[in-house]
């Protein structure tokens, strides 16, 4: 028999994100979103699926937190959307935005499950977009307009912030490869998002500084450590450029390593760096928040962009068609520990997509999804056990909700979400979750 063991300290979390989840896009003063936008294009989301009702968890938070809490868990990370806080992008603070995070954050307390908010998660206003988003240097004074509205009206009430989520779907999935809103495809767009978003980060955590607020301040990266698909050096060299291409343009600015060299080669584009961004970017973190769900393979490919291509692997795949590889988990954040000794770190996302159904005994037996949960966390023990400062976890997601491009055909949830009646269900997954956090999981 077997027994996760955690440290009594441990925070057990679950997370979802406002364009996923919240629904009410034409209410309560909220303008509207790239994704919004997006999502009206023809053949940029699966069936033209959008977030208008979404799991309406803008009605619905209530019923939400309260299965949070049956569930035994001790954080929500979720996310503030820009529009509905601030719906020309600058300017005058929508209170009725506002109040609704409010409400939400003091019904978790009544509960006594912390607040995480993550303060971008995508959705960012559509009158921004209009003048060039993260393409343009302007929108980092934007964001920290925008941040200072969300530290003033909800500082007294969130228990941990989060700057920004996966700077690397936002600048490469948006800007380069345009299966993400605002959906372009320009290099020279990707390098200056890139660029804009880490600066942005910066300029939110001085920011926070300035306020005198205590909760600890962080960000959440989607890294990547390719291994090599074989031990060759061509195939190691592809690995190491991957790496910084997908990951160290990310992660090393935060730390005060700038951007490393192999990156700006590989990209071709010099980053728009002037006189103290560098210094910026590096604002002291209290945490990194890390998503993973997969590790790739690669190898070198001289006709590719970057000049590395992913590799065909053994692994069974969600179905996302993700390999599941927990040990990549385990490279990943032994990487992360070494290049940023001291800095506690969060895994913020980790989750398996399947297509779940209701069974005959109206259950969702999902034991595809329990089962990779177990191997993951059963790397966060033993990575714990080495001396790695993983201080927590957040199951993604809480609930199956809209999954970005793919509309609704991918179910991430541990509660299932009937979309006709927004029935909530728990899963059998939901229930592991709650015997781990009690200290009860065994096989």
């Amino acid at each position: 028999m077997q027994r996760l063991e955690f440290p009594d300290d441990f925070l057990w979390g679950t997370a979802t994100a406002s364009y996923q989840v919240e629904g009410a896009s034409h209410e309560g003063g909220r303008s509207e979103s790239i994704w919004d936008t997006f999502a009206r294009m023809p053949g940029k989301v699966y069936a033209g699926e959008n977030g208008d009702l979404a799991c309406d968890q803008y009605h619905r938070y209530g019923e939400d937190i309260g299965l949070m809490a049956e569930l035994g868990f001790q954080s929500y990370r979720f996310s503030l959307a820009w529009p509905r806080i601030l719906p020309l992008g600058t300017g005058p603070v929508n209170q009725e935005g506002l109040a609704y995070y409010r409400n939400l954050c003091e019904e978790l307390h009544k509960h006594d499950i912390k607040a995480c908010a993550t303060l971008y998660h995508w959705d960012l206003p559509q009158c921004l977009q209009d003048k060039g988003g993260w393409t343009e240097r302007f929108i980092v004074d934007a964001f920290a307009e925008y941040v200072k509205a969300c530290y003033d009206g909800l500082g007294d009430l969130v228990d941990q912030w989060i700057t920004i989520n996966e700077p690397f779907c936002i600048t490469y999935l948006g800007h380069l490869w345009g299966n993400h809103a605002p959906g372009f495809k320009d290099i020279n767009f990707t390098v200056k998002a890139v660029h804009h978003v880490n600066l942005a980060h910066g300029v939110a955590v001085k920011a926070y500084r300035e306020t005198g607020l205590k909760a600890p301040i962080g960000i959440t990266l989607n890294l990547a450590t390719p291994r090599p698909a074989t031990n060759s050096k061509g195939d190691k060299q592809a690995a190491l450029i991957a790496r910084a291409v997908e990951s160290e343009v990310f992660l090393y600015p935060l730390l005060g390593k700038g951007y490393p060299e192999l990156a700006v080669h590989a990209l071709g584009v010099p980053f728009p760096v002037q006189p103290g961004d560098l210094e910026t970017i590096a604002e002291k973190l209290d945490f990194i928040g890390v998503n993973y769900y997969s590790e790739s393979t690669v190898g070198p490919d001289t006709g590719a962009p970057f000049k590395y291509c992913g590799k065909p692997t053994w692994h069974d795949t969600t179905d996302m068609n993700w390999p599941i590889v927990p040990g990549g988990l385990e490279r990943l954040l032994t990487w992360v520990h070494e290049v940023a000794p001291g800095i506690p770190l969060y895994i913020t996302e980790n989750g398996y997509a399947r297509q779940d159904h209701i069974e005959g005994d109206g259950r969702i037996h999902d034991r595809e999804r329990i089962e990779y949960l177990k191997q993951h966390l059963e790397v966060c023990v033993a990575l714990i056990k080495a001396g790695v400062n993983l201080k927590g976890y957040y199951a993604w997601s809480f609930l199956d909700n809209f999954e970005w491009a793919f509309g609704y055909t991918k179910r991430f949830g541990i509660v299932y979400v009937d979309y006709a009646t927004q029935k909530r269900i728990p899963k059998d997954s939901a229930y592991f979750f709650r015997d781990v956090i009690a200290g009860y999981a065994e096989w």
